[in-house]
């Protein structure tokens, strides 16, 4: 007796390529992708001709990071916890303390002849400094200026900065309370 051969049965295939490429959709339309988050903040534009602008010691508040994460604001050691509450003091306008930032008298309209401060604030970060302080850094000094623009339109306008719809009122805000943020490039900061 001869050996009978069976016949493997062939699946059919050919719907295969339709299925993969339905599943794939299926898994392209259902994934979340993670998304980068940062700082938001709106960049001056490029400098054409490079020059040193001139401020006053008395107009600068230095705040430094160093590569172990510790905080110096104007050469003395700072905490994290008191940083917003230091650049409130420094930005807001004082006319009675000689050290503290000059002020100088606008016209805004909207809010008429207020006193502004020309306070800047000097960020610099060691290039060992962790990613985290950094931001740490950056969010306490975004919310002393958040909170003082929220305590002028409360005063002026009656509502949170955060709730101004009228982009007049939002301006003459900003305009009264820039923010002035200058960072220097990281460098070894002991």
């Amino acid at each position: 007796m001869a050996k009978s051969k069976k016949k493997v049965p062939e699946i059919n295939a050919s719907s295969m390529a339709d299925i993969s490429f339905l599943l794939l959709i299926f898994f392209l339309v259902t994934t979340t992708m993670d998304t980068d988050s940062g700082i938001t903040r709106r960049l001056p534009p490029p400098i054409e001709n490079e020059m040193d602008i001139k401020v006053k010691e008395r107009n600068i508040l230095n705040v430094m990071i160093n590569k172990y994460d510790k905080l110096m604001v104007n050469n003395k050691p700072g905490d994290l916890a008191t940083l917003k509450d230091e650049t409130k003091r420094f930005i807001t306008p004082n006319p009675n303390d000689e050290k503290a930032p000059e002020i100088e008298m606008k016209e805004i309209e909207l809010l008429g002849t207020i006193m502004t401060n020309k306070g800047v604030v000097s960020l610099k970060n060691d290039r060992g400094t962790s990613y985290k302080m950094y931001i740490s850094v950056q969010n306490e000094l975004a919310r002393a200026f958040n909170e003082l623009r929220d305590e002028m339109s409360m005063k002026y306008f009656g509502q949170h900065y955060n709730d101004l719809t009228d982009k007049d009122k939002i301006e003459a805000i900003n305009k009264a309370i820039p923010v002035r943020i200058s960072e220097a490039e990281p460098e070894e900061i002991k």
